[in-house]
């Protein structure tokens, strides 16, 4: 059990799982306040005026899009120094690129000052964005999982999962406070950067928190056994060798969960606040509702992972997609009513539902790897999905709307993907849990 954290088993796990919580919901603010400023403020200031409002947007997902794309080769870095060197190393060095990565992007000159530069270096601070959210979901999940007693797994693991909706909820509360105590002008030309700037000072607390977690007895016996044996084969390359299908559907599993949950919080808000294909409305009644939605979803979350304990990880994942494929076509119907209460709605009914595939998803992917390899195969499983269903998602959304000029595509989009996402999981069978030291199960 983790020697840097006082008080009984029980008090030492809440503790570690609270810390996790807030060190994945710092890296997480920082993520989303990318996909925030990419909808609302990146296709006005890093692209030519003379672009068309669609292509200007969907340029500027494109960027977003791209942090996803570096995700896997985040999960390839970190997931090798995470099971060669450590899980708080390498999810310590992930904290300080993010950090830094947003810090710049709030000091980035517009298009107008500095021409096609402008989105260069866009793309490259959002390639180093992914680049450690690639790492850090992997390093922050297995603190907690694999500490945690076995019939408690599902439930410590998702204070970890926790951290997304708390870094939508922070994200977008930035941007309301910015938006409400400055003139329009003024948000889109200094505003929406105070944020990316101060959230330097934000990582920097969370960096410090990790420095008073311990390894993971699980990982310091998978490490003494391998220099024992004088093991120098790649962790990446033996995940990738021995647990292909374990990756591979790992992946399939998480497209619903993107799908879903980034047309839910990005797309919404390029659809629900755009004029031309769109509805015009107001982006504080966006942002309030994604807010609150999210703010809903965080303990919908824990209350999931619990739930898998009792009754297995893949019956409670497969009633959330079934039930988020099914919510795909309620969901946009009640977007276009325009009513602040039923957009809301909307939301947070597919955050909840969202949250029975996510809560779980921490204990689902760390028991399908051994211990030696579990940063690396659970983070390319995890980031690949991303990749394909997270970064792809407000693009396709946007172009099918473009084409169609109606959401009903949207929802069969989301469908499919949570269509995928069942057969995934249905070919994963059910978790038989983990090879950890028979001391890191006590609790």
């Amino acid at each position: 059990m983790n020697k840097n954290i006082g008080g009984g088993p029980s008090a030492s796990m809440t503790r570690l799982a609270l810390t996790s919580l807030s060190g994945a919901s710092i890296e997480w603010f920082d993520f989303y306040l990318y996909g925030v400023a990419s909808a609302l403020v990146f296709p006005a200031l890093y692209f030519p005026k003379t672009m068309p409002p669609f292509v200007a947007l969907l340029a500027s997902f494109s960027t977003f899009a791209v942090g996803f794309f570096a995700r896997p080769v985040g999960a390839i870095v970190f997931g090798h120094f995470g099971d060669r060197v450590g899980r708080k190393t390498a999810l310590s060095l992930a904290l300080v690129i993010m950090g830094l990565a947003t810090a710049t992007i709030g000091f980035l000159p517009s298009y107008a000052s500095i021409g096609v530069a402008a989105p260069i270096c866009l793309v490259v601070l959002r390639f180093l964005q992914g680049l450690a959210i690639g790492g850090q979901w992997g390093g922050a999940m297995l603190l907690v999982v694999e500490s945690a007693p076995p019939h408690r797994r599902g439930f410590y693991g998702s204070f970890a999962q926790v951290g997304a909706p708390a870094g939508v909820v922070l994200a977008n509360l930035a941007f309301l406070i910015v938006s409400a105590v400055t003139s329009h002008e003024t948000f889109v030309t200094i505003g929406w950067r105070v944020p990316f700037v101060l959230s330097i000072g934000l990582l920097g607390f969370a960096y410090w928190i990790h420095t008073r977690v311990a390894e993971t007895e699980a990982f310091r016996a998978a490490a003494a056994a391998r220099s024992t044996a004088d093991d120098k084969r790649s962790p990446i390359w033996e995940a990738i060798t021995s647990h292909p299908k374990q990756i591979v559907l790992a992946a399939g599993a998480f497209l619903a969960v993107q799908v879903s949950f980034y047309i839910s919080i990005t797309f919404v808000v390029a659809y629900g606040a755009g004029k031309e294909i769109g509805l015009g409305l107001p982006q504080s009644l966006l942002l309030g509702a994604i807010m609150v939605s999210s703010a809903i979803m965080a303990p919908t979350l824990i209350w999931c992972g619990a739930l898998s304990d009792r009754f297995g990880r893949r019956r409670v994942y497969m009633c959330g997609a079934t039930l988020v494929g099914l919510w795909a076509f309620i969901f946009f119907p009640l977007i276009d009513t325009r009513s602040p209460v039923l957009i809301t709605v909307a939301v947070a009914g597919m955050l909840v539902l969202n949250g029975l595939m996510y809560g779980p998803q921490a204990a689902l992917f760390g028991e399908l790897f051994a211990t030696r390899v579990r940063y690396s195969g659970a983070s390319l499983g995890y980031q690949f999905g991303s990749a394909i269903g997270g970064g792809l998602a407000p693009v396709v959304a946007t172009e099918i709307l473009h084409r169609t000029h109606s959401t009903f595509g949207v929802s069969l989009y989301m469908a499919g993907a949570c269509a995928l996402t069942l057969l995934s999981v249905s070919l994963l069978g059910e978790s038989k849990g983990m090879d950890v030291p028979r001391a890191a199960q006590s609790g």
